[in-house]
């Protein structure tokens, strides 16, 4: 059915530019026409292409099971409480945040399955949950095969422990890592059971540290065959640094290069500590790197270098890692704070607001496998979303321009209206396709049971927690 939406300004993108007093049209999922009009909109709005929540993992919030100011590789372990009790309502629930947040799409690095089912099933209630939510998903299912503890030997933080809490880590842990072919059939297996025009299907190796050479290898040497994406974490934290730096004395990046993995196929989840070579390298390969700014604050994992990044040719895009400053998974936020933190001193910027809103929605686009660059044009996918003006500019004193007005206030709050496909998948800012309130209130009454399965885990923290900082601590000088 066509459909048509007017607006005071429409914010095409970086090429296109902008429409004042326009309408949009659309039909069949794409974008039919954008025209002006002299009927102006019944109240004041903004249009522009959705955002794209390039890295995420579909957790619930992380400090309502006590992960709050630890660094990642504490918070990694502690976040065994938030393994979801049911996937589809923990999936639907992350989506439909990202969704009203303006997104329209997501990516879930999926690194927690419940269990409670076989890994091919719960791909399909993911699928499910997004199709529910009408959002685009890109999924990758984390593997890794090595250091389920520590980056090396574990034995020296298991030792420390008594046979009963030693036994309560093991059981959660450390347990039989697939074989590379076997990991792929697994994939290829929910590709064949869940992709489609919005659902991309990737290979999801957790980040080096987690993976063995044969394992990395055969990821890579299948991407290049059949052109399957990849997602990955690459050098988030400190510890990653020094461990990259005595594990591959001639560049993990060099490494990772040397494999195959390199290439346009790729999307690099943080790379806080990727240095000026290992970029130059990163951007020639044509890689992309998905920043989380909250994330990493939150996990005092650092600042990436993502202003250098972008002026060395790496593809920037944006994730909120499921750990948003506010915990709330607002993109619209998150993308405010990477532009602020990393747009230049003074009067030397790194970037307009024009130029960093149509990277970060062309090179998420990209790392999901949606189709086209995000800017709206006739022909193009009709993903777009609609702003509040009289929310945004409310104290409407003399004219702003709208764009710069939301990256200096703008929030979930200020969205109106998000369209993915040609389809409404939030009005008035809830989503439309499920009821978000009624999912998370049983989620929570699910993991107000569930973290009782963890008891033994939970009794055991405290004794782990510290022979663990003393062995990262021992890796470098940093404690």
């Amino acid at each position: 059915m066509p459909h048509q939406l007017s607006a005071t300004r429409i914010f095409c993108g970086h090429e296109a530019g902008s429409r004042n007093d326009a309408v949009i049209s659309f039909d069949g999922g794409v974008i039919t026409s954008i025209a002006p009009t002299t009927k102006p909109p019944s109240s004041r709005c903004f249009i522009l292409p959705a955002l794209v929540n390039a890295h995420d993992h579909a957790r619930p919030t992380a400090s309502s099971f006590g992960a709050m100011s630890m660094p990642l590789e504490s918070w990694i372990l502690r976040s065994v409480f938030g393994t979801p009790p049911d996937p589809y309502l923990a999936a639907a629930s992350a989506l439909a945040r990202s969704a009203r947040s303006g997104c329209a799409a997501m990516m879930i690095h999926y690194t927690r399955p419940s269990g409670t089912m076989g890994i091919v099933d719960e791909a399909r209630a993911i699928a499910r949950a997004a199709s529910d939510v009408g959002i685009r998903l890109a999924f990758a299912l984390a593997v890794r095969d090595q250091n389920p503890i520590v980056y090396g030997d574990g034995e020296n933080v298991l030792s420390e422990l008594d046979a009963q809490d030693r036994k309560a880590i093991e059981d959660l842990f450390v347990r039989p890592a697939p074989a590379p072919n076997d990991y792929i059939a697994t994939v290829e297996a929910i590709d064949a059971a869940i992709a489609g025009p919005l659902i991309d299907v990737q290979f999801g190796p957790a980040g080096v540290q987690w993976c063995s050479k044969p394992l990395l290898e055969a990821i890579a040497e299948r991407s290049a065959t059949t052109g399957r994406r990849v997602h990955m974490h690459l050098l988030e934290t400190i510890y990653q640094r020094h461990w990259a730096d005595q594990a591959f004395p001639g560049g993990i990046v060099r490494f990772l290069n040397d494999v195959g993995l390199l290439s346009e196929r790729l999307t690099l989840a943080h790379c806080i500590h990727a240095r000026p070579d290992e970029l130059d390298i990163i951007a020639a390969s044509g890689a992309r790197i998905v920043t989380n700014f909250s994330s990493n604050l939150h996990l005092g994992s650092g600042l990436a270098p993502i202003a250098d990044a972008h002026r060395r040719g790496c593809p920037i895009a944006v994730g909120v890692d499921g750990l948003a400053l506010d915990e709330d998974d607002d993109a619209m936020r998150e993308m405010r704070l990477v532009k602020l933190a990393h747009g230049g001193t003074g009067y030397r910027s790194s970037w307009s607001c024009e130029e960093f809103y149509a990277l970060a929605v062309g090179n998420g686009r990209r790392a999901v496998g949606a189709p086209g660059s995000g800017e709206l044009a006739p022909g193009a996918a009709a993903d777009f979303m609609v702003i509040d003006l009289d929310r945004l500019d409310r104290d409407a004193i003399m004219p702003v321009d709208p764009l710069a007005l939301l990256f200096a206030r703008g929030n979930a709050s200020s969205i109106r209206d998000v369209i993915v496909a040609g389809r409404i998948i939030v009005a008035d800012g809830k989503p439309t396709g499920v009821d978000l309130p009624a999912i998370e209130k049983e989620l929570r009454e699910m993991y107000r049971s569930s973290v009782k399965n963890y008891a033994a885990f939970g009794e055991a923290w405290s004794r782990f927690e510290a022979p663990l900082k003393r062995w990262f601590g021992g890796l470098c000088d940093c404690g």
